[in-house]
């Protein structure tokens, strides 16, 4: 069994009920248990793209499959929840990041972790300081302080009840 920290978002549709219908399902998944999670957070869409704006939250998870047979559960739930292939930083009624895999580094063409783009991501910082205000996604600095050093222009999160 290993833990890891995802982060789930959705723009289009009922947002919660397609965040709280993926955690749902991660439960289904082999040997998946939802450890925690965060509280919801209203975020706008990365780079100020004209889109509806993001509902996002973090888990801590755990599994009973390897970081790319999860990777592959994941693109599974993104797709039953009805997205489709397009645009890299389009609209979706569901996004599932792995952002860390019991603290493995790997990089390959299909996933890498941590999360490469973690850090820098107010979206991601926030609801992971909920859960895991140790978590070290660039090896050195803990979420909650790599969201502090965020300029306020970009850690415009709100959290939601």
């Amino acid at each position: 069994m290993s833990e890891c920290l995802l982060a789930l978002g959705s723009n289009l549709g009922r947002r919660r009920a397609n965040l709280l219908r993926a955690l749902r399902r991660l439960e289904g998944l082999p040997g998946g248990r939802v450890l925690a999670r965060s509280r919801f957070y209203d975020t706008a869409p990365e780079g100020g793209a004209r889109q509806p704006r993001y509902l996002n939250l973090a888990a801590r998870y755990r599994t009973s499959l390897s970081p790319m047979g999860l990777l592959v559960e994941l693109k599974r739930l993104e797709a039953k929840a009805g997205r489709r292939p397009g645009r890299r930083r389009g609209s979706r009624p569901l996004d599932i990041d792995m952002l860390d895999f019991a603290g493995r580094r790997l990089r390959n063409p299909w996933l890498a972790l941590p999360h490469p783009q973690a850090a820098r991501r107010a979206f991601v910082l926030a609801p992971v300081r909920d859960i895991r205000p140790d978590w070290r996604p660039d090896g050195r600095r803990s979420a909650a302080r790599l969201l502090q050093k965020l300029r306020p222009s970009e850690r415009e999160v709100r959290a939601l009840p």
